[in-house]
């Protein structure tokens, strides 16, 4: 299940993290966010215990969202380190999104 992240947790969960960082940036209202969505999950499920996956509601966290220069949705940032190393913007498939993730663990 993928980790719902905010403002306020983004530090400790993505930047202080020993393991790489899946962060899918999202709204409610967005059409292929919702598709993207389950993807994710599946991609949570597939990892879990070896990177993390998170999601950021960008409506709700827009500080992050800023910070990450984020202008369109839906955005997938992987960090390792506390640092970017991968992005994604659109949907795309699980494949892509595991390939890219396992690239950096």
């Amino acid at each position: 299940m993928a980790v719902e992240i905010t403002d306020s947790s983004f530090q400790e969960t993505v930047l202080k993290s020993d393991k790489p960082v899946l962060v899918d940036f999202w709204a409610v209202w967005c059409g292929p966010c919702r598709m993207l969505g389950p993807i994710i999950e599946e991609v949570a499920a597939d990892f879990e215990g070896k990177a993390i996956v998170g999601k950021v509601d960008v409506d709700n966290n827009q500080q992050v969202s800023v910070d990450y220069g984020i202008r369109n949705i839906p955005t997938v940032l992987i960090f390792k380190n506390g640092e970017v190393v991968d992005k994604i913007v659109g949907v795309a498939s699980k494949e892509v999104i595991s390939e890219k993730l396992s690239a950096h663990l």
